[in-house]
């Protein structure tokens, strides 16, 4: 009996942890740069984090800083996640220039459709070739932005408008295609910009529409230049990521939700939303009355033929890196076809 009495107190005690185990909350800390109104923060995160949160019936809390609130600039933010002083960030991949080598395939010039074909595409490709770039991460989506344009004081019609214009770029990819285009390129973080173009550091600035609302772009400059065809002049890649300690920290049914909110779909639904952000921001510089520039086929094909060095500088460099730049890029394109139906 007295044996019975002591397995039915273990069998409780055991009980009694699973359910302190089941019933655990986890507070977590996600770190972004954009201010909290912006196309991602706003239209992305936040639905993404409350989606998570529900589907964990509360017990995952995640606390949102914007606009670098925790400290740091947005160069820092990919060692914020790995050092674990926060437990998710979303930034832009190029800030840590050389550090994610593959993932740069997705910066040429020209390649990308749109942000949610394109970020289709970056899931997949990321999944077979980054996973080694991002250890210390549990990525929760790869994604990119919508066609890049440039934006500028003075209008750029032609390629020779780009001779020694002041541009800021977002990358040292496409950094290195602002000056294969005759530009002197500026690179800094995107929350910059705007106090780059209000004191004339910069003359232009390449970012997509759905981020110009949040930094005053079509107040502040009247000439937006896009491109004719399916392909973007660029796009920049982004990293939404989870500290991967504080991942595996996690009871199993809340990685479980985690975990059905990563991959693919999330990627797409990031850019999606940065779709509609460039649908949103066109029209605001429309009913401001701006320049709104798109080049012809022929004059596009030029800027085409100018930007294509890049290319193959860049298939050259990776070499050092171990990496087949050129089946890179060429996978990078099939996969893009492929999610735009081309």
């Amino acid at each position: 009996m007295t044996m019975f009495r002591k397995l039915l107190a273990t069998a409780a005690a055991l009980g009694a942890m699973t359910v302190a185990s089941y019933a655990q909350e986890v507070t977590l800390r996600l770190h972004q740069m954009l201010p909290p109104q912006a196309t991602i923060p706003a239209k992305a995160i936040l639905p993404w984090l409350e989606k998570v949160q529900t589907e964990s019936n509360g017990r995952l809390k995640i606390e949102k800083y914007d606009a670098m609130a925790l400290g740091g600039t947005p160069p820092q933010l990919i060692d914020q996640v790995t050092d674990g002083a926060v437990d998710f960030i979303w930034t832009v991949i190029g800030y840590t220039p050389g550090r994610f080598p593959a993932t740069e395939a997705f910066e040429m010039p020209f390649i990308m459709t749109n942000g949610e074909q394109t970020s289709r595409a970056f899931q997949q490709y990321c999944e077979k070739h980054c996973v080694d770039e991002f250890k210390g991460m549990k990525v929760i989506a790869w994604h990119t932005h919508g066609p890049g344009l440039i934006h500028s004081r003075n209008p750029v019609t032609k390629l020779e408008d780009m001779q020694g214009l002041k541009i800021r770029g977002g990358s040292r990819v496409i950094n290195q295609m602002l000056e294969k285009l005759g530009s002197t390129p500026v690179g800094m973080p995107v929350p910059a910009t705007t106090e780059a173009l209000s004191k004339g550091v910069i003359e232009a600035t390449t970012v997509p529409w759905e981020v110009t609302p949040s930094l005053k772009i079509s107040e502040l400059v009247k000439n937006h230049t896009g491109f004719s065809g399916a392909n973007g002049l660029y796009t920049q890649t982004f990293v939404f990521a989870m500290n991967q300690t504080a991942y595996d920290k996690l009871p199993d049914d809340l990685k479980k939700v985690i975990d059905d909110n990563t991959g693919i779909e999330t990627a797409a639904f990031f850019g999606r939303v940065m779709d509609q952000g460039d649908e949103a921001g066109l029209k605001i510089a429309q009913d401001n009355g701006n320049n709104i520039i798109t080049l012809d086929e022929a004059e596009t094909q030029r800027w085409k033929d100018a930007a294509a060095p890049v290319i193959d500088a860049w298939i050259e460099e990776v070499k050092g890196a171990g990496l087949d730049g050129k089946a890179l890029v060429e996978e990078a394109r099939a996969l893009i076809a492929k999610e735009s139906g081309m």
